[in-house]
């Protein structure tokens, strides 16, 4: 069992996701595009969420100091980039 946590459009949620922490980050990304489509989130429910959606995201894995596993699904971030001209 492990806490996904999604961002997507300007907001972060948690779902409890009961599969294999060390599932592939494809088989993650579909599920988090399927749980947005089936609205298992409160909050987000898009039906036609395109299957590539998190395609270009980053994952996360992390393991807490109370042993809890956390998988973070989020878009990259400019930081540390060199500087756009």
């Amino acid at each position: 069992m492990a806490i996904l946590n999604i961002t997507y459009n300007g907001l972060a949620m948690d779902y409890a996701i009961d599969v294999d922490y060390e599932l592939s980050d494809r088989d993650l990304r579909r599920v988090a595009v399927e749980v947005i489509r089936s609205g298992g989130i409160k909050g987000l429910h898009i039906a036609a969420l395109p299957e590539n959606t998190f395609d270009h995201y980053v994952i996360d894995r992390f393991l807490s100091p109370t042993g809890d596993r956390r998988v973070y699904l989020r878009p990259k971030v400019p930081f540390g980039a060199g500087a756009v001209r």
